[in-house]
């Protein structure tokens, strides 16, 4: 038997999203608001959508205000389907 066999490959396929840290209240977990910008089908005019994710963090260092990249991940909890990456850019105070 091979060692190749063993060694765990790195997920390529998994989607990744940057948003802001609205909500870290809860044990853990932070709430990321992840905002994009839609094009309008019948008046073409763009339309900002904005969507809330709950995710992973496994050593509390994100703040309310921080920007964050999140990376989707296997069920965690009823609600919890992202993990944190990696804080980009601290909140300011």
């Amino acid at each position: 038997m091979t060692t190749e066999a063993t060694v765990e490959t790195p997920h390529r396929n998994r989607k990744t999203v940057q948003g802001v840290v609205v909500s870290n209240k809860m044990n853990k977990t932070v709430v990321v608001e992840v905002t994009r910008h839609q094009k309008h089908a019948q008046y073409k005019k763009y339309v900002r959508t904005s969507k809330r994710y709950q995710a992973h963090d496994e050593t509390e260092q994100c703040r309310v205000g921080d920007l964050v990249t999140i990376v989707e991940t296997r069920p965690i909890s009823k609600n919890k389907r992202w993990r944190l990456r990696s804080v980009d850019r601290q909140a300011v105070g």
